[in-house]
């Protein structure tokens, strides 16, 4: 897969996001812990992973990265861009 430039990652991961948390809220908060917001849950966590390896063809484990690092847009943007 060619390399994504970040810019288009990171419009695909919060297009992503946007959906699983059903709400654009989340392109405010890009440093901003989703799960306090109550933004994302464990399901939703769940769904957006499902999501980023449909996507990105990007597989990360529920129990392969501590939720505080991937808790905002930004890790997640950042998790994704490191296994692609």
């Amino acid at each position: 897969m060619a390399e994504m430039a970040h810019e288009e990652l990171t419009a695909k991961v919060m297009d992503l996001l946007e959906d699983v948390c059903g709400d654009d809220e989340v392109r405010r908060h890009m440093d901003d812990d989703l799960f306090e917001l109550d933004l994302l849950d464990s399901i939703a966590a769940v769904e957006l992973l499902v999501g980023i390896e449909d996507e990105f063809g990007v597989s990360i484990a529920p129990t392969e990265v501590p939720r505080d690092e991937m808790n905002t847009p930004d890790k997640i943007i950042a998790q994704v861009e490191k296994r692609l």
